[in-house]
């Protein structure tokens, strides 16, 4: 994949948010038909990856179509505490690094915020020692940080933990980081991310087994070498990276959001509506369009980066998440939504997390029958969903509970924003602009 800097028609001027409206909610009448075209922002998961990823440089990084969201806001504060300087324009950030220094990031922000984390891979490799809390973030199951712990200590770090903070120190010469094959018991995304970025200043080359092949470890690996990196192979099971002694500034443009994407199509299939959604990468949605078109809506693109839907009836699909290129589980919460209102009974399996299929009672509130067994959901699809008063337990949740109340019966209100806006960039202004009625109330 080229290094791209995503451009849309229309111009939008937005400002990250900076505190989460905790005493808001959204009211939502459904049956609204929905049309018209969807702007799809920067990819959260890549921002915040990349967003660290900048401390590997020792002067200064521009960073192009940046959602705004709260996880972002919190990831800056974060970049700041530890002595980056960050101005923002629009979806535009310049991050100098040049006075960073070994500091350790406030516990109350990196406790929000799991993908603070990533910061320890490049500050330990640049600066020869890194001291970060343990991160925090959404509660759907656990996500410890052993695989990322095992891999810098197979680059030569000595890591410990004490009192909930990682403290690691590089261990060979002149503190530098030294390449080594490592293999992950697990595919995982943010292992895969920072073994790779501690990797780029390590002296020799570094080899992942078993890597990560999600789109968002393929673009860090891109912004990684407009810096310098010299990395081969993200995309695919095994990655190599050939330590370089010094990187260097960028101007680099984040992929598109394709679990925003996800979700916005999830929403033209369910409330039977043709939309078109754009900047996308097609390639990035392979395993949801393929199980839209099973659930009977049909996908086309006219156009490398764009979407449209063209809506039909809804059938009974099963899923089962997986790591990329299966079907992601950042999908999971909108597809049970969308299969709790198709034609016949629907099975959901969730692979990743253990703890990600809270909202079925919510979704059982509107009218759904969905049970459940372990990490499995039965689905036997209704007619219709009705509105009722619904809170979100989850950034994915949240989105899913949205989606049920535009096709649902009368006024749905979705609590529980705080999930919401750390992953959707104005989403009630996007939904409205395409036709639905929705509102952000006091609450």
């Amino acid at each position: 994949m080229e290094d791209r800097a995503i451009n849309f028609p229309t111009e939008q001027t937005t400002t990250i948010l900076t505190t989460a409206p905790e005493e808001t909610a959204l009211e939502i009448w459904g049956g609204m038909p929905l049309s018209g075209e969807v702007k799809i922002s920067g990819a959260k998961n890549s921002a915040l990856a990349i967003m660290a990823g900048a401390l590997l440089c020792p002067t200064d990084c521009r960073l192009r179509n940046i959602p705004a969201l709260v996880d972002i806001a919190r990831m800056s504060q974060i970049l700041t505490a530890i002595g980056a300087k960050l101005t923002t324009k629009g979806d535009i950030i310049d991050i100098d690094t040049r006075e960073i220094g070994n500091r350790e990031a406030p516990y109350d922000l990196v406790s929000k915020l799991r993908a603070s984390f990533f910061a320890i891979g490049p500050l330990l490799t640049r600066l020869g020692a890194a001291k970060v809390p343990l991160p925090g973030g959404c509660a759907i199951g656990a996500r410890p940080v052993d695989l990322h712990v095992r891999g810098l200590a197979a680059l030569g770090a000595e890591v410990q933990i004490e009192n909930g903070v990682v403290n690691a120190r590089a261990k060979g010469r002149n503190g530098r980081l030294k390449g080594a094959k490592i293999y992950l018991d697990y595919p995982s995304v943010g292992a895969t991310e920072t073994i790779m970025m501690a990797a780029t200043l390590a002296e020799g080359e570094t080899r992942i087994e078993n890597a990560a092949c999600e789109p968002e470890v393929v673009d860090l690996a891109n912004f990684c070498r407009s810096l310098g990196a010299k990395i081969k192979g993200a995309g695919s099971k095994t990655i190599f990276i050939s330590g370089v002694d010094r990187l260097h500034s960028t101007d680099y443009g984040i992929i598109p959001d394709r679990i925003e994407a996800g979700t916005f199509l999830v929403a033209a299939a369910i409330t039977r509506s043709p939309l078109t959604l754009a900047p996308v990468i097609p390639e990035h949605l392979t395993s949801a369009i393929a199980k839209l078109k099973a659930i009977g809506t049909k996908i086309i693109a006219p156009e490398p980066n764009i979407l449209q839907v063209i809506p039909g009836q809804l059938r009974a699909s099963d899923i089962e998440t997986l790591p990329f290129p299966g079907f992601p589980t950042d999908l999971q919460a909108q597809f049970m939504a969308l299969l709790a209102v198709s034609e016949g009974n629907s099975l959901i399996s969730e692979t990743v997390f253990e703890n990600r299929l809270q909202h079925v009672a919510e979704l059982n509130r509107m009218g759904a029958d969905i049970k459940v067994k372990g990490n499995h959901a039965f689905i036997k699809g209704v007619p219709m969903l009705a509105g009722a008063p619904v809170m979100a337990t989850d950034l994915r949740a949240s989105a899913a509970l949205v989606i049920a109340g535009l096709a649902a019966r009368d006024k749905t209100v979705v609590s529980g924003l705080h999930h919401l806006d750390r992953g959707y960039e104005n989403i009630e202004a996007k939904l409205r602009s395409i036709g639905a009625k929705i509102e952000r109330v006091r609450v």
